[in-house]
């Protein structure tokens, strides 16, 4: 709020200083008033009336700087021109012929290019061409020699002209980081001082910092202000048009130091902006990972249950060709029971023909039927036999063949099982990991959601702060219509008292000189009775050596703070500034002579002051009552006059050699000449008033 404050007391001097320098003299002699307002009508009574130093026409609709029946060459004395929140599209291409300007404010306008001859500028300070449609910048603005803050943001400028380099007075420079090619981001993120050196190292050319350059600007400047001034009137209002120029480039130091904070808000935004989309991007690539592990995992079982299908069916193929095996095994068997089975039919018949041998042979051999039937059972119960011990190993094997089989397809089902729990398990596995996955992605969008809220908090401050400066300036316009009645009643009671001022110096103009040296005689003789006791009470080597330094209107300073030669010897320079002694080289030669008469008081004792001298001030002696000044009458002394700079306090300041007492102490700082008699200031005097 209070840098806001600043600014708003700010612009309300720049308002004020304007009024003051529409006020100033016209080529006849005459004061000429101020306008009521600053519209498109100030730019033609400036052209009209001659306006020679500061030029305001800001907030308008104007399309162009000049009209076409007038010149450039016309302004060709003016150092500030303002006309940001205009409609200008173009500047004029002989914008060079201003060569006196300083300031030059575009803002807000829809300039699309700068001319080439604003290097011809060359007393240019601040250039300030925000929020405009430039997309480059002439390389002519190497040339301006003088140029000290540089806005180029809210443009779509994205490179740096290198004749840049050459400009070592510029102290800040404000452009849009985020958007620029050239320098490269970083760069221009950290600040003014790396641009520049950043082109200083592209150019070849060795970076000094711009304190080195801007003391000869700034004296320059000074020889030039001086040499401008050939009478009072226009000395004082180039003066006051420098102080309020000096107080317009610290307000756009804060305007830019202002931009610079905007900009490391953005920045930081934007590195926010930039975690929150690693942290997507990680998110994203740790989902990536996670899909691609769980595509792995898939594979491999895939391979894995590819592997133990082939497995199986290399081991259903095997068993398929055991049971072929055994088939034709069991086969070639029957066969062989087949082929025994002919063979029996074959001993059958083989019987039969050994019955009938054995018939014959019985016949024959006359043997009984009993031995023939015994014989014959004997046969066939062999043969039976025979037989069925060979049905009971088939069977066996045939048992044997089931059984294999059915521990074959046993250990087939129990295998296919473990696959299939194995294959479970994986499987919750993979969904154990998918949902930590989806958990942490949600953990991820609830921080992301946190982050988001915390911004959008961010930029509803930053839209408060706007509509706060918003009702700002509407009280700005307020305080400038306030301002701008005041300053007429001001310029009201100026010409009052320059009325009385001529009738006071046409009554009292042969005793003028005597009647303020009386006046001034009698201020010290008024001096407050403390004053003097305590300068009284001062050694007197201490005085005599301030008298010899010309120095003794610092003896009531010196008697105030009861100064000794020895707390002088231990004090500094910066002490002595600190009490009030501000001129440098007479701090040095006090501390040095004082050392001087306390080193040869140290080597001759005789030399030193007795103390009783010191601490036995005499009493004051009161001046004699006969002396009575030879001043003009009574009525002519204005008992409480006012500061006629501020209006406000009561003057305390009086001027030597002129003897005016007509500022207070806070006004008459800055002054070199008198506000009256436009004579030179050569001391300035405080009055004190006794009680």
């Amino acid at each position: 709020m209070q840098s806001s404050a600043e600014e708003g007391e700010l612009e309300l001097h720049l308002q004020r200083l304007a009024y003051c320098m529409s006020a100033c003299l016209n080529p006849q002699g005459t004061l000429r008033r101020c306008l009521p307002s600053v519209d498109t009508s100030f730019l033609s009574a400036s052209y009209a009336f001659g306006l020679q130093q500061v030029l305001i026409v800001h907030t308008n609709h104007l399309t162009s700087l000049l009209p076409k029946s007038c010149s450039l060459l016309s302004l060709a004395t003016i150092k500030v021109l303002d006309l940001h929140d205009n409609q200008l599209t173009a500047l004029p291409d002989d914008l060079g012929q201003l060569t006196a300007l300083q300031v030059l404010n575009v803002e807000r306008n829809q300039l699309m290019q700068l001319p080439r001859s604003t290097g011809n500028l060359t007393q240019l300070q601040t250039l300030n061409v925000k929020d405009n449609k430039l997309k480059e910048l002439p390389d002519t603005l190497g040339e301006l020699r003088s140029l000290r803050t540089l806005n180029i943001s809210g443009n779509e400028i994205q490179r740096l002209p290198q004749m840049l380099a050459h400009v070592r007075t510029l102290e800040m420079l404000s452009l849009d980081a985020s958007a620029m090619v050239y320098p490269p981001r970083e760069v221009c993120g950290a600040g003014t001082a790396a641009i520049l050196q950043f082109l200083c190292k592209e150019s070849g050319l060795e970076y000094y910092p711009p304190s080195q350059y801007l003391l000869p600007v700034l004296e320059q400047d000074g020889t030039e202000n001086s040499r401008d001034s050939p009478d009072g009137p226009t000395d004082r209002f180039s003066r006051e048009e420098l102080e309020w120029q000096n107080r317009f480039s610290d307000y756009e130091k804060r305007k830019e130091q202002k931009m610079l904070e905007k900009l490391e808000f953005e920045r930081r935004l934007e590195l926010g902006q930039r975690e929150h989309a690693q942290l997507l991007q990680q998110s994203s690539s740790q989902k990536d990972e996670i899909l691609q592990t769980v595509k792995e995992e898939q594979s491999r079982l895939e391979q894995g249950l590819s592997e133990h299908q082939r497995h199986l069916d290399a081991e259903r193929q095997r068993l398929q060709e055991q049971l072929k095996q055994t088939e034709q095994n069991i086969s070639s068997r029957i066969q062989k029971l087949l082929q025994e089975n002919q063979r029996q039919k074959k001993s059958s018949e083989i019987l039969k023909s050994l019955e009938n041998e054995r018939i014959r042979m019985e016949q024959l051999m006359s043997i009984t039927q009993e031995e023939t039937e015994n014989l014959r059972r004997r046969e066939v119960a062999s043969a039976m036999q025979q037989m069925l011990t060979e049905s009971c190993k088939n069977r066996l094997i045939q048992m044997a063949y089931e059984s294999q089989r059915q521990n074959l397809v046993q250990q087939a089902c129990s295998s296919m099982a473990e696959m299939d729990e194995r294959f479970q398990q994986i499987l919750s596995w993979q969904q154990m990991d998918q949902n930590k996955a989806i958990s942490q992605i949600l953990q991820e969008s609830a921080m992301q959601k946190a982050a988001f809220e915390a911004l959008q908090v961010k930029k509803d401050l930053m839209h408060r702060q706007i509509r706060s400066q918003e009702m700002i300036s509407e009280q700005r316009w307020a305080l400038s219509s306030l301002l701008q009645q005041l300053l007429k009643e001001k310029q009201q009671r100026e010409e009052e008292l320059r009325e009385i001022l001529t009738e006071l110096e046409a009554k009292s103009e042969t005793r003028q000189e005597n009647y303020w040296l009386i006046q001034y005689q009698r201020l010290l003789n008024q001096k407050p009775s403390s004053l003097k006791l305590q300068e009284e009470g001062m050694e007197r080597q201490l005085v005599a050596l301030l008298e010899e330094l010309s120095a003794e209107h610092y003896l009531p300073i010196f008697a105030h703070h009861r100064l000794s030669l020895d707390l002088l010897s231990q004090m500094s320079p910066g002490d002595l500034a600190k009490v009030g002694v501000s001129e440098a080289g007479l701090q040095h030669e006090i501390l040095r002579r004082v050392q001087e008469l306390l080193d040869a008081a140290r080597i001759q004792p005789e030399l030193k002051p007795p103390t009783g001298e010191v601490l036995t001030p005499t009493a004051p002696q009161e001046p004699p009552e006969s002396v009575r000044p030879s001043a003009p009458p009574a009525e002519l002394e204005v008992q409480a006059s006012e500061c006629v700079v501020c209006l406000e306090r009561e003057a305390q300041m009086i001027f030597l050699n002129c003897g005016h007492v007509c500022c207070c102490q806070q006004c008459c700082q800055p002054l070199r000449t008198c506000p009256l008699c436009r004579q030179d200031i050569v001391q300035r005097l405080r009055i004190y008033h006794s009680s």
